[in-house]
């Protein structure tokens, strides 16, 4: 079991956070944005930037290449619809998209847009990490919270017509 805090600031104690996430063990703030057969999207239950989508398997796996066929359209489908609503609606121009096979999660995409205050942390991959520690330590609080919770409304409402 491993113990972590999310951006609410609850402390939870689980095994694989995508699991408990994809399965309803527990809900991210504002509840999953959309599902598919085989994909739950949902906030980012760690870091508060509005539009921060995680894309995670509901099936456990570690890589993209253990995806089934139909897994792979659908993922390439939500994921598109996704992003062309995070442009339409939530107004972001660019997002940074990120998958790693060494997590103690499954697979799973995060989706993290670019902010015009992200520029002071730098242009490139390497200003990712210091935008997220800036939001985890610095955006967490109650104006930035409802500010999250109306991007995930608006994705919703656009996704689950």
């Amino acid at each position: 079991m491993r113990k972590m805090t999310l951006f609410n600031g609850k402390t939870i104690e689980i095994e694989c956070l995508s699991c408990a996430l994809t399965s309803g063990e527990i809900e991210a703030d504002g509840g999953a944005i959309v599902e598919t057969e085989y994909f739950h999207a949902h906030q980012d239950v760690a870091y508060p930037i509005v539009g921060l989508v995680i894309l995670a398997s509901k099936r456990h796996i570690k890589c993209f290449d253990e995806l089934y066929d139909l897994e792979k359209v659908d993922y390439i489908n939500i994921l598109s619809k996704i992003r062309k609503v995070q442009r339409e609606v939530l107004g972001i121009e660019h997002v940074y998209y990120f998958y790693n096979e060494d997590t103690p999660h499954h697979f799973h995409t995060w989706m993290v847009p670019r902010y015009e205050w992200m520029y002071d942390f730098g242009r490139s991959v390497e200003s990712v990490r210091p935008v997220l520690l800036h939001a985890r330590n610095k955006l967490n609080n109650d104006e930035n919270f409802k500010s999250v919770l109306d991007g995930i409304k608006a994705l919703k409402k656009e996704l689950n017509p």
